[in-house]
């Protein structure tokens, strides 16, 4: 029997917003800081899943510099209507102390994987919006209040109409529903059925005690009664369970009227622990009693593997393991940090067949880095790169970097002493904002070809670098194992800030600072990337 193998999203692919038309699926995820912002991907069958499109391509349609880290794009919702496609999301600009900044757009377009529209600015009242068009023809924007008022910041969730004609929200504001003891009310998104809207609701907070809350109303503004079971999937009293985390999802229905249920989940690598994938997403399939959607799982638990839906099967061509940049276009896998690409630091057509990346500011910079890197999917894998890097300062770097964020990263790189008289490759690691160095580093001065292949091989919670003389034929160890599970959400979170958002994933590729001129360049002759079973 076919079946689908859960997560159908691997590694940091959260928040997922589903919709189908005609034979197609589609699915939006959050990118956060990561250029371009938001991944489309799509399916016919519901199992074999492919990226097609990063809609927020332009500084104009996302400006993220300067933001913090894991903010950005929160929660895009996508929905489509008579021909076109809408897609709202959120820029979310600060997040520390009681204020959140969190403009809202939306963007348009009759093309998914073609150009969208300019953006249309909505409000800033909350994150986590969402369209809904009614059956009657008109449209309503949701999203989930931030009442920054004696420390609440959850205020419920909240509702206004959308006129396309004049493209902004129009009337009063209506408050649909503050959520329920779970706390945390966010991810809105409504449903129309059997002559019901049904609220669909995250709730719990995105970690270990996530659910996913269901209301049901008549009318769309209310009032709206609670689900009997009051959430329908929560893996908060299933710890030893593979599928961790469990809500903030969507529903769709297939073309034999079938209905399933796409939702976040985490993987952690113990009982509890550490998701070094980041959260991803899952599907189940639903049934309705009564009025009310039901995981046929028999449970609030999803199942890890469950019966494939009745459609044909359309597996994807695998991505090739190796990239060796021998087009004008960077494969939709790379992603920068809150910046386009361009020629300023980014090039694929200078040096014909290498990635080329002008060295910018620091791994804790929030404004430009040059840095190319794609998501970490696997927990055994194998990722590589071969650069050619002449470095006349202890202030130019590049090499290999496994990335979370600005305060947390394991780095391979070739640089040079003070003088500029030695190459030397080494390893700096940052925990919590703290720099460390290894101690062993190697003097490849005299190495007689210029170009070093550079290797990380990350096995669950322990990463070890390796490097090579000979472009990847033969490598060495360099250093000691370093603790990859550091790269997660759950290990910042746990340092007990408040004020430092982690909601992204590891992400593995290709970096090259100048501290001191930001024109130094590297050039990346190839990339590989291989899961290992």
């Amino acid at each position: 029997m076919n079946t689908i193998q859960n997560p159908i999203l691997r590694g940091f692919n959260p928040d997922p917003s589903i919709i189908r038309v005609g034979d197609d699926y589609y699915i939006a995820t959050s990118t956060f800081e990561w250029f371009p912002g938001v991944q489309i991907h799509h399916s016919k069958d519901l199992k074999n899943w492919k990226v097609i499109a990063q809609p927020l391509n332009r500084i104009s349609q996302l400006d993220m510099k300067g933001n913090p880290d894991s903010c950005g794009v929160w929660a895009p919702c996508l929905s489509y209507d008579k021909g076109v496609f809408y897609l709202v999301y959120s820029n979310v600009r600060s997040f520390n102390g009681v204020w959140k900044d969190t403009p809202n757009y939306l963007v348009t377009t009759t093309d998914i994987t073609g150009d969208w529209s300019e953006p249309v600015y909505l409000n800033s009242r909350g994150f986590d919006a969402s369209l809904f068009h009614d059956q009657n023809g008109k449209k309503y924007y949701l999203n989930m209040l931030v009442d920054h008022r004696g420390g609440k910041f959850f205020g419920g969730i909240e509702m206004q109409e959308y006129d396309p004609i004049q493209q902004k929200l129009v009337g009063d504001i209506k408050y649909l529903h503050d959520g329920t003891a779970h706390g945390c009310t966010e991810g809105p998104h409504l449903l129309q059925k059997d002559g019901y809207y049904y609220l669909l609701l995250a709730e719990g907070g995105t970690e270990y005690n996530h659910t996913e809350t269901i209301l049901r109303s008549k009318t769309i503004e209310g009032p709206y009664e609670l689900h009997p079971e009051v959430n329908i999937v929560s893996c908060a009293d299933t710890p030893s369970h593979g599928l961790q985390k469990s809500g903030h999802g969507d529903f769709v229905q297939t073309q034999d009227g079938s209905w399933y249920f796409v939702f976040l989940v985490g993987r952690p690598l113990t009982e509890r622990g550490r998701c070094i994938l980041g959260r991803e997403t899952a599907i189940e399939a639903l049934e309705w009693k009564d009025g009310w959607p039901y995981l046929k799982s028999g449970s609030k638990t999803p199942r890890v593997t469950l019966p494939m839906p009745d459609l044909n099967p359309h597996p994807f061509a695998k991505t090739p393991e190796r990239d060796d940049f021998g087009t004008t276009q960077l494969a939709i896998a790379f992603q920068s940090l809150r910046i386009p690409c361009t020629e300023d630091w980014m090039s694929l057509s200078d040096a014909p067949g290498f990635l080329r990346l002008k060295g910018k500011e620091s791994l804790s910079s929030i404004h430009q880095q040059a840095l190319i890197a794609r998501r970490v999917q696997h927990f055994h894998i194998e990722a590589a790169t071969s650069v050619v890097f002449d470095p006349e300062s202890f202030m130019q770097m590049a090499g290999l970097v496994f990335y979370y964020n600005t305060t947390h990263y394991h780095y391979l790189h070739i640089t040079s002493n003070y003088e500029g008289t030695q190459k030397l490759l080494k390893i700096i690691s940052c925990d919590n904002a703290v720099m460390s160095e290894q101690e062993q580093e190697i003097d490849i001065t005299d190495v007689a070809i210029d170009r070093i292949a550079l290797k990380g091989i990350l096995n669950r919670e322990q990463l070890q670098f390796y490097y090579s003389i000979d472009n990847g034929e033969q490598y060495q160890q360099l250093g000691h194992a370093l603790d990859a599970s550091i790269l997660s959400d759950d290990y910042i979170q746990q340092g007990g800030d408040q004020y430092r958002p982690a909601f992204t994933g590891c992400f593995v590729g290709m970096c090259c600072q100048d501290l001191s001129t930001l024109h130094k360049h590297a050039d990346f002759d190839w990339f590989d990337y291989k899961e290992i079973d």
